[in-house]
């Protein structure tokens, strides 16, 4: 049995292993924080920061006409598929059609010269608009144009803080599951309009949204169905064969693909345009859109809706946790779509988060919805060979001639076109092949998918990813509480020793586990000495430090020694300052395994030493 005895420090260490004077301060020393700040500030005012805050600075001395012609030729080919887009977002969002429109030039305007990812597109897009489409049966225009100041202001002062980061903590299995959810779900809203059916519906979430179809059915109108479901077809048909042949077909079919929303809506158009001009009405139609632009004024933070007053903090009750989840979407939208876009360049999030936000802020003053990067037109910016980001300047200024002479031609847009085209993109946007990599790569993966797809689906968007951001956290925090532990078994004489080695560091929820795992381990192997071999553990917690001790305790009370093998310096300081007596003598930092154990046999830690 192991007797406990009290040694100096140098006693307790081997002639060659004795530490030097300044090693044997073992307190813990707080970092010095003071010329990080300096390193900081001194940072802020140079050029090289300017440049990188102010991406204009560097692309805009280097602009040529060749360039501006590129810019010029991709924007007004995203403005044509962005307005009917847009118009069509609007009526997810449950605002009147003008609402898109306004929520589509600022963001351009401003991400021209902020943003860093020069194919990256800005506008309403369909998650944003399903986001914000409770709240504006609510609060009215009023709720979404907030929600855009609000989350612009969240995500610049983020950005400001340099909290990029953040997003790493939402998996690729959650991001699927979420996109996929918001995407069937925004088909789902739009099945009514596709089959004419003028119903609102209580709300336009999944289920209800399906329960107002079935219930309804029987009010389907012919022509807006047969315009729809072909319109549908139209699309998907066009979509698919983007790109296929050779030659002048291949080039037909890639600029087909580029146009095609903006010409299935003019085509609606003509055609409803067509009848009416004969009295006749067989499409329900988009109706009258505001012509102009729109007021420049700050955002509102009361409004009167329904004869009803809501001021400020009532306001922000109603926006509940969306005030954190859109801003968390956008960020995760722009940060994505910027890396899929840059052909494995670094994308700096700090500095998109800084765009979005301004962009979110000043489009608040123009009654805009939250805006963020959109997967869609910005394939169509890059395909369309944009040079820099100031080929949003053109996309806002085709939106801005819009508003200003050709609202009155929107009036008639079918309401099943732009449901065509909602559904159309939408579904493109599942991840079919993600799924699939999953399933080929880590098949557990599929469960935060599935629970993130079937939260949002009959939760909401924002408490769905909430739901599959926290079963994920959970699936992290068991395998950290679960680290591998390395065991093997040598035989040096009659010594039986148990050689184990962690993996990782320790934290708090792996104490227990460690602890269960050395003392069963040490029974199973009969073993007369355990060795911890500590090589990879660069950190322990006071849990762990605790529960090591007592580990200690109880295989010495079970007759068997312990040894700590190769422990990181800052971890063996960890140790001594909970129980130095009890941990000092157990440091060993031989090279060889059987060499060390032999000199544990031997005095001064042997049998028989006192």
């Amino acid at each position: 049995m192991t007797k406990e005895f009290i040694l100096t420090e140098k006693e307790l260490y081997p002639s060659h292993q004795v530490p030097e004077d300044s090693d044997l301060d073992y307190r813990e020393q707080f970092p010095d924080i003071r010329p990080l700040i300096r390193r900081q500030f001194s940072g802020i005012w140079t050029r090289e920061n300017a440049i990188r805050r102010f991406p204009v600075l560097q692309w805009g001395s280097q602009y040529t006409l060749k360039k501006l012609a590129s810019d010029a030729i991709a924007g007004i080919t995203v403005g044509l598929t962005s307005i009917p887009q847009s118009i069509a977002y609007a009526v997810v969002a449950n605002l009147e059609p003008q609402y898109g429109l306004y929520s589509n030039f600022m963001g351009s305007f401003v991400y021209a010269f902020f943003g860093s990812v020069k194919e990256i597109t800005i506008a309403p897009t369909a998650i944003m608009a399903l986001m914000v489409q409770h709240k504006v049966l609510q609060l009215g225009p009023a709720g979404a144009i907030l929600a855009s100041f609000l989350s612009g202001c969240i995500i610049l002062l983020l950005g400001l803080l340099n909290f990029g980061f953040v997003v790493q903590f939402i998996s690729m299995p959650v991001i699927t599951g979420f996109i996929t959810a918001a995407a069937i779900t925004i088909m789902s809203s739009q099945i009514k309009s596709l089959m004419g059916i003028s119903s609102a519906g209580r709300s336009s979430s999944f289920v209800d949204s399906w329960a107002n179809v079935f219930e309804n059915v029987g009010q389907t109108r012919l022509w807006d169905a047969l315009l729809g479901f072909g319109t549908l077809a139209i699309l998907i048909f066009i979509t698919l064969i983007k790109g296929r042949g050779s030659g002048r077909w291949r080039s037909f079919t890639n600029n087909l693909n580029l146009l095609r929303n903006a010409l299935v809506v003019i085509g609606g158009g003509v055609l409803a345009y067509g009848f009416a001009t004969r009295d006749l009405q067989p499409f329900r139609l988009t109706g009258k859109v505001a012509s102009g632009f729109p007021t420049v004024e700050l955002p509102p933070f009361s409004t009167t809706f329904k004869d009803e007053f809501y001021d400020f903090p009532r306001m922000l009750h109603i926006l509940g946790s969306s005030v954190i989840a859109i801003p968390m979407i956008s960020i995760l939208e722009v940060v994505s779509i910027g890396k899929a876009f840059t052909k494995g360049k670094p994308v700096d999030a700090t500095q998109e988060m800084i765009a979005l936000g301004l962009c979110n802020i000043a489009g608040s003053f123009t009654s805009s919805i939250p805006t963020t990067a959109s997967f869609a037109r910005t394939a169509i910016n890059s395909s369309s060979g944009v040079r820099t980001p100031f080929g949003g300047v053109f996309t806002g200024i085709l939106v801005l001639s819009a508003l200003g002479l050709l609202t009155n031609w929107f009036y008639y847009i079918p309401k099943a076109t732009l449901a065509a085209v909602i559904i159309a993109a939408m579904v493109f946007m599942i991840e079919y092949r993600a799924v699939a990599e999953m399933w080929r790569i880590k098949r557990i993966d599929i469960i935060p998918f599935l629970v993130t797809v079937v939260s949002c689906l009959f939760a909401g968007l924002e408490y769905g990813i909430l739901i599959g951001i926290g079963v994920n956290l959970c699936f992290l925090l068991y395998l950290i509480s679960r680290p591998r532990i390395d065991h093997r078994t040598i035989k040096i004489n009659s010594t039986n020793a148990l050689i184990l080695r962690p993996t990782n560091d320790l934290a708090f929820s792996s104490a227990e586990y460690l602890r269960d795992r050395i003392i069963r381990m040490a029974s199973e192997h009969a073993a007369d000495v355990v060795v911890i071999d500590g090589e990879l553990i660069k950190y322990v917690d006071s849990t762990v430090v605790k529960n090591l001790s007592g580990t200690v305790t109880d295989l010495n009370a079970q007759g068997r020694d312990v040894l700590l093998w190769r422990w990181n310096r800052e971890v063996q300081y960890s140790l001594y300052r909970y129980r130095k007596n009890q941990f000092m003598p157990l440091f060993r930092a031989d090279g060889n395994e059987e060499a060390m154990i032999r000199d544990w046999k031997s005095p001064p830690f042997g049998e028989g030493s006192v």
